[in-house]
């Protein structure tokens, strides 16, 4: 069931009307119930997928709160990973790793191949595995209270908002607030609604409206060459946040509705000035997770300058392979390792130079520019279906230059003029809110603190927006998350 869909506009509603109308006491089971129907929407079948993390995950926290020996907490610890990776890496990897072999056997002249499996992607699969394994490592650590009550834990594990894209929860937050009872609060929803309703209007109308311009040159590179290249990379960077940000502000809004708090998925990346900072600022809960779980462990940067360079790349390529089964995704990974290893490099290097400059606001509007190109060259990697197709990319935008699309009318044939129009206002207001996370200013915040015509304006505007001009498959079809696929 998608956000964006017909169903999800009849389930939503429904959840909530019920949710505030049943007893105190029933309400997590009510939440419980309808989130295991909300993943059902895709494939019954795979909720035993997600039957079996849950048990594991839950075995796995109440043997660590039972047993004190240290080796065999350790033996418990990672034996749950092992499930939760084993899972992935059948449902994921399997066919990644058979394909890897037979092209590694070809080169060889070995006649023997692999076969491949025909296994479909269970949807959310990469989340939820990645909350049941920070749980358990977190009661290892004892950071977190073991749950005893298993129903309880299935409601963690599987709470419907952030299910299958995000934000991957940390037991610390969510755990203890699906405990409490929430009451009805007026102003709680309308804040959660207004959210959702930005939610919307970043996914409706800048993303799916990005995403005409993206897939039209992407799908015929061998007409829309040189610059149209750029303009299609550039535009990818805000489709994905746009997809990405909007499904999490849109989880975000759902959960504050029914009384609970999300983490941030993302601040303000765009107005990063390093590529560490645009990662410190988007899709927060993977790279804290990556952090606390892979990079602290492997030594961070406690144990001199070469090991943290080794853990940033390790971390990165995990990350690549994280986001899909194929070496573009983990080229990706690498290339945006890299950059913060060259950066940390260079920021030693030149620490004592221009030390007025670097004060400069000119300074740093050259560091967010360079740092958005940076991310948006590895972007086309993310983008492209293989190294072939990424480098074809490349070499079109290097040698073929056509400046005239700017006035010659081509532009207009992908995207009529209005469209151009929204899509670009979309971006500016969309660059507007992050600036104001930049100075801590909370978009739910600023509103609220306005005067009432000025409250119900902005939100009735953005909500007309939506549905006016939002972009629509054929019968109003809704059209996937990106994120979904991984």
């Amino acid at each position: 069931m998608l956000f964006n869909s017909f169903a999800f506009l009849g389930f939503f509603p429904l959840v909530v009307l019920v949710y505030f109308a049943i007893p105190l006491k029933w309400r997590w089971v009510w939440l419980l119930l309808g989130s295991y129907y909300f993943y059902m929407c895709w494939n019954p079948v795979y909720i035993l997928l997600l039957l079996f993390s849950t048990v594991v995950s839950y075995a796995g926290g109440r043997a660590l709160d039972r047993i004190g020996g240290r080796k065999g907490r350790k033996l418990i610890l990672a034996g749950v990973v092992l499930l939760h990776v084993g899972l992935l890496f059948w449902y994921k990897y399997l066919n990644f790793f058979l394909y890897t072999c037979n092209q590694l056997l070809r080169r060889l002249g070995v006649g023997f191949q692999w076969p491949q499996y025909d296994i479909l992607l269970p949807v959310g699969i990469s989340f939820f595995t990645f909350q049941a394994m920070g749980y358990v490592i977190d009661v290892y650590r004892k950071d977190t209270a073991c749950e005893k009550n298993i129903f309880r834990y299935a409601l963690f594990v599987s709470f419907f908002p952030q299910l299958v894209a995000g934000p991957i929860e940390r037991s610390q937050n969510l755990m203890h607030q699906l405990r409490k009872t929430h009451r009805f609060d007026w102003e709680r929803v309308k804040d959660g609604l207004f959210l959702m309703v930005w939610g919307y209007f970043l996914k409706l109308v800048l993303a799916d409206r990005a995403a005409l311009v993206v897939n039209g040159i992407w799908q015929n590179p061998d007409h829309y060459k040189g610059l149209y290249m750029v303009i299609a990379t550039v535009l990818f960077l805000f489709q994905i946040y746009g997809d990405f940000a909007g499904y999490s502000v849109i989880a975000q809004g759902a959960a504050k509705v029914l009384g609970i708090s999300l983490m941030d998925n993302f601040r303000a990346p765009f107005f990063a000035q390093s590529v560490s900072g645009f990662w410190r600022d988007w899709h927060i809960s993977l790279t804290t997770w990556f952090r606390d779980y892979v990079y602290i462990p492997l030594g961070g940067s406690r144990k001199g300058r070469l090991l943290t360079y080794r853990n940033l790349l390790v971390v990165f390529t995990l990350s690549g392979l994280w986001h899909g089964a194929a070496w573009h995704y983990v080229a990706w990974g690498v290339i945006n390792g890299l950059y913060q290893i060259v950066g940390d490099i260079w920021k030693r290097k030149t620490a004592g130079l221009w030390p007025l400059l670097r004060k400069s606001r000119v300074h740093h509007v050259l560091q967010t520019v360079f740092t958005f190109v940076l991310v948006d060259f590895s972007a086309l990697f993310f983008r492209a279906g293989s190294f072939g197709e990424a480098f074809r990319m490349l070499y079109s935008a290097g040698t073929v230059h056509n400046p005239e699309i700017f006035w010659n009318g081509e532009l207009i044939k992908l995207l009529p003029a209005g469209e151009w129009a929204l899509l670009l206002l979309a971006i500016v207001l969309a660059l507007a809110v992050q600036l104001g996370y930049r100075r801590s200013i909370c978009l739910t915040e600023w509103l609220r603190g306005r005067k009432v015509w000025v409250r119900w304006g902005v939100c009735m505007a953005l909500l007309w927006t939506v549905i006016m001009f939002g972009i629509y498959g054929v019968s109003y079809e809704a059209s996937a998350f990106i994120y979904f696929q991984f």
